[in-house]
């Protein structure tokens, strides 16, 4: 892969990566995931997981990264929608 290439994988990746950022800086200050469907949190869940696991497949560091970020926030949301079912 050239830097090129690189480069344009890593900004897609912040991009699409980075817009969980404010549903779950969101989620942990009203402590409020109600707006949020389950089923659509574990489906992105699911498809990130797999996406990560093409990835490796593929030796694709960037699609490695940008899933792994991607599921780690999607994991803290949907930790606060789990919770929201206790109360």
């Amino acid at each position: 892969m050239d830097l090129l290439t690189t480069i344009i994988g890593f900004v897609a990746a912040a991009c699409t990566s980075g817009c969980y950022l404010p549903q779950l800086y969101k989620s942990w200050k009203t402590r409020s995931t109600g707006d949020l469907s389950l089923v659509m949190i574990a489906a992105l869940a699911i498809g990130t997981s797999l996406w990560t696991v093409y990835g490796v497949l593929q030796a694709d560091v960037v699609l490695i990264i940008a899933n792994i970020v991607s599921l780690t926030l999607l994991l803290g949301i949907l930790l606060f929608k789990l919770a929201e079912f206790r109360r």
